[in-house]
């Protein structure tokens, strides 16, 4: 007998196309998954990368305005939310390594185009598009205090050898980013760029999800 069975509804479309369904136990409870699993289960999950088997990329020259590694672009009426990211350096020859991850209101107009990975195999194409480019080469709108989201950022002065060699980022709340958007990660250290392996996974909506009205 089967752990749960699966009890579909009459809602709207979820799950690739399908309708919504209840997991039930045989003893007929319902079985809640958290938010970001129900999303990936029903195909809304997805991921950019960067750095394949012992190829890694390189970053910037410490972090510069307007360059990125990775992005994400979220046009009108989609909206994504970035759950999870990690970066991990090979070669740490450098000091004052800096990552950050940030967001702006205008889509990338730069850098080699990324075809996002479900993060369910069978999961239909993204929406969102993405770029993903070595040492900077991403081209993003400028940095302003009054416009750019800060999602996280993590600095390293001390020599190499000496310290962790990757940074994990899990939001306990997403951010909402509400096409046009663009949610992007800067790498750099400060006297040659570092080379690395780093991945971003998200959450992709239509907007009319989060924004009913």
């Amino acid at each position: 007998m089967p752990l749960f069975e699966v009890r579909r509804g009459n809602g709207a479309g979820f799950g690739n196309g399908a309708t919504p369904g209840a997991g039930m136990t045989t003893l007929g409870h319902q079985v809640v998954s958290n938010f970001y699993q129900a999303m990936v289960l029903d195909g809304r999950g997805y991921q950019i990368r960067a750095g394949t088997i012992s190829v890694p990329v390189v970053g910037d020259v410490l972090i510069t305005d307007a360059a990125a590694e990775m992005t994400i672009d979220a046009a009108s009426a989609t909206t994504i939310m970035p759950i999870a990211a990690n970066i991990s350096f090979n070669l740490a020859a450098a000091t004052l390594f800096e990552v950050a991850g940030k967001s702006v209101a205008t889509v990338s107009s730069g850098g080699t185009a990324f075809v996002p990975l479900p993060l369910k195999s069978d999961g239909a194409a993204a929406v969102s598009t993405a770029r993903v480019q070595a040492a900077g080469a991403c081209t993003v709108t400028a940095e302003l205090a009054t416009t750019t989201l800060r999602h996280f950022s993590w600095s390293q002065p001390i020599a190499a050898g000496a310290w962790p060699t990757w940074y994990d980022w899990q939001p306990l709340y997403a951010p909402v980013l509400v096409g046009a958007r663009c949610f992007y990660i800067q790498v750099g250290a400060d006297t040659t760029g570092p080379s690395y392996y780093a991945n971003v996974d998200y959450i992709e909506v239509p907007t009319l999800l989060v924004n009913p009205s």
